[in-house]
């Protein structure tokens, strides 16, 4: 569940503990008795708030004490700690009392709030917990934020742990082979040596009857949070454009408080006005990019995941970039923690620049601090992208009747050198064609067509090379400010599908090389990137058959089953999607028939050749079937 601000504290309250008092269950009403975990450091503290919590309902002392005070709730006295069994007057023969003795709990349910919050070890309190549902039948709640639990199990204890990790890849002569970054091999050797996450998913398993996911409409709530900003008119339009980033980036923090990123967006309010006052020509996405460092640096300090100090000594974005691509420090921590913050918040978001010093330590410090802020600004608006826009750029980004007659010409020629030099995205080169061959038929520019589309063909040839795959490319050329697009659009369309096309493919086959190599050894980050992004393209059309055989035949006889199953239900529901894999499956099949043939039989060979049944199962779907003409319509029909 979840935590803070709007959160689920508040929903116990107004839904939840009213829905159960109002309820009669076998004639009886229960109470409930709602106690936080927040800072409880020993499991009789739980107990004895408990205890607090029941005894009004039964002592007579206490009972007659309120009375005379005229108090309906337990005197703050009785929770600071006096020995309160000694004052209600129910110590037996000057023992130490257990508290858990006088609980009267049959009419109860306890709720238990903020488990992760706790200082006692997670595992301790759901096993004392269960004291009470095991021997008591006390109908219990337990409310806790999962996400922040689970990196609380992670990250505690961490240089002790990197410690013994490294002393144990030391002793197994691990340390000194470079088949892989060491850093990745200290944290896999941690989860391997301390997961202590999944004791808690067994004990869960074992105590935890139902789990019910609260989760808030954040669009709604996030609307109610940017009302505030109404009297901003610039600002409250560039928030309301960004509500996704918002969203998306709140969301990445694992830690749903509201409470921080109402802060943070104050904070930002402060950012976007002195950048604006400031710095007025600073690109969208440079602002962009400061509003989700601005909600992550925010949640990171403030949610208590980091100690403060793992940003406080990057001094700029140029020493945070070089800890992202370097894999060769070894116990740094911070290098662990930056590749992860990095990794969340800015997945699937490009920017050049995207460590603001400035930020981090106005939300470190409360100082907003000018010489940093101007320093960040220079660096950010000499480096990416103002005044000091490529020609090129300046024609995709102002109305090209904005440039004035006497630069116009030198903006031509550059960008033919751009384009030369193959320095646009490939994209690029096709819209900027559109300008070039509307500003040959106006008489702007003396190059004739025919050069200029030579140029294109070439430059478009180096650029592939450096360019990326594009998705969306009706959406990208529906950008090209010119109301005429020439007729002789067709041949460059052409040449850029085919490259686009080569795009594709190189970036699938990397796609199926980071996916599959995780077999057999990240079996887990296989299983959850496959069903993340494989389901529904052919993506085994982009790996060798014969390097997928080694892979799978290396799995365990549990993980074949489990690819084999994924990969029947995938067949079934995106029959049609992934039908250009179908000749590499068939290789597949081809390469574990042969492999089987003459091998006696082990549980390994017998689930391969249930796994080569399943693949012949799979290829059936994709034998012609024969329709008369007109049958065929009525299907087509149909599935219209």
């Amino acid at each position: 569940m979840e935590n803070g601000g709007h959160g689920k504290t508040h929903f116990w309250n107004h839904k939840i503990r009213k829905k159960i008092e109002s309820m009669q269950l076998n004639g009886k009403r229960y109470t409930t008795i709602y106690m936080s975990l927040y800072g409880i450091s020993n499991l009789e503290d739980i107990s004895k708030k408990i205890f607090i919590e029941t005894t009004q309902l039964m002592d007579k002392n206490l009972r007659k004490y309120m009375d005379a005070h005229d108090q309906t709730t337990i005197p703050e006295y009785a929770k600071t700690g006096i020995d309160m069994a000694n004052f209600f007057g129910v110590t037996q023969s000057g023992d130490k009392v257990d508290y858990a003795e006088f609980f009267s709990t049959d009419d109860k349910v306890l709720c238990f709030d903020d488990l992760e919050r706790a200082n006692v070890d997670v595992i301790d309190i759901l096993g004392y917990i269960n004291n009470f549902v095991e021997h008591d039948h006390i109908k219990t709640i337990i409310i806790c934020n999962e996400k922040e639990l689970s990196t609380k199990l992670k990250s505690s204890n961490l240089e002790m742990k990197t410690f013994i990790a490294t002393y144990l890849l030391d002793k197994q002569d691990e340390l000194n082979k470079s088949d892989k970054p060491i850093v990745e091999k200290i944290q896999q050797k941690i989860e391997n040596v301390f997961d202590k996450a999944n004791d808690y998913e067994r004990i869960k398993e074992k105590l935890i009857g139902e789990t019910f996911e609260y989760a808030p409409k954040f669009d709604y709530i996030i609307n109610g949070i940017l009302m505030r900003y109404e009297n901003n008119p610039d600002l409250i339009r560039f928030l309301r454009e960004n509500t996704r980033l918002i969203i998306s980036t709140f969301e990445r923090s694992g830690t749903r408080n509201l409470r921080i990123l109402k802060h943070a967006l104050n904070d930002f309010k402060k950012i976007y006005e002195m950048v604006n006052k400031s710095y007025p020509n600073t690109s969208h996405r440079v602002i962009q990019t400061m509003l989700i460092f601005t909600i992550a640096v925010s949640f990171e300090i403030k949610a208590g995941k980091i100690t403060k100090d793992k940003f406080e000594n990057i001094k700029d974005n140029e020493e945070y970039k070089s800890i992202l691509v370097s894999s060769r420090i070894l116990m740094d921590n911070r290098q662990f923690y930056i590749k992860e913050f990095d990794s969340n918040y800015y997945y699937n978001f490009k920017a050049e620049y995207r460590f603001f010093k400035f930020i981090e330590y106005y939300v470190r410090t409360r100082i907003f601090d000018m010489k940093i802020f101007k320093d960040n600004m220079e660096t950010i608006r000499n480096t990416v992208d103002t005044e000091n826009l490529p020609a090129y750029k300046r024609l995709l980004t102002e109305e090209y009747w904005k440039i004035s007659d006497d630069e116009f010409d030198k903006v031509i020629s550059d960008i033919i050198e751009d384009v030369k030099q193959g320095n646009l995205k490939l994209i690029d080169n096709v819209k900027i064609y559109a300008y070039f061959s509307y500003f040959s038929k106006k008489n702007l520019i003396k190059y004739d067509i025919k050069t200029i589309k030579s140029v294109f063909f070439n430059g478009m040839n180096l650029s592939s090379l450096k360019s990326e795959y594009c998705a969306n490319v009706d959406e990208e050329l529906g950008k090209i400010a010119i109301d005429e697009v020439a007729e002789d659009m067709d041949d460059i369309l052409k040449h850029f599908n085919m490259l686009n096309g080569q795009l594709h493919d190189k970036m699938y086959k990397e796609k199926a090389e980071e996916i599959f190599k995780c077999i057999p050894m990240k079996m887990e980050l296989f299983y959850e990137k496959f069903d993340k992004e494989c389901m529904d393209i052919p993506i085994f059309k982009y790996y060798d058959p014969y390097q997928m055989f080694q892979r799978i035949s290396c799995a365990s006889n549990e993980d074949i089953v489990l690819i084999k199953e994924k990969l029947v239900n995938r067949a079934d529901k995106y029959t049609k999607q992934i039908e250009p894999e179908i000749k590499n499956i068939k290789q597949l099949k081809q390469i574990i028939d042969d492999y089987l043939n003459g091998k006696d039989p082990s549980i390994k060979i017998v689930m391969l050749k249930e796994f080569s049944k399943d693949l012949g199962y799979i290829i059936d779907k994709y034998k012609p079937t024969l329709f008369p003409r007109k049958e065929e319509k009525t299907e087509e029909a149909e599935i219209k």
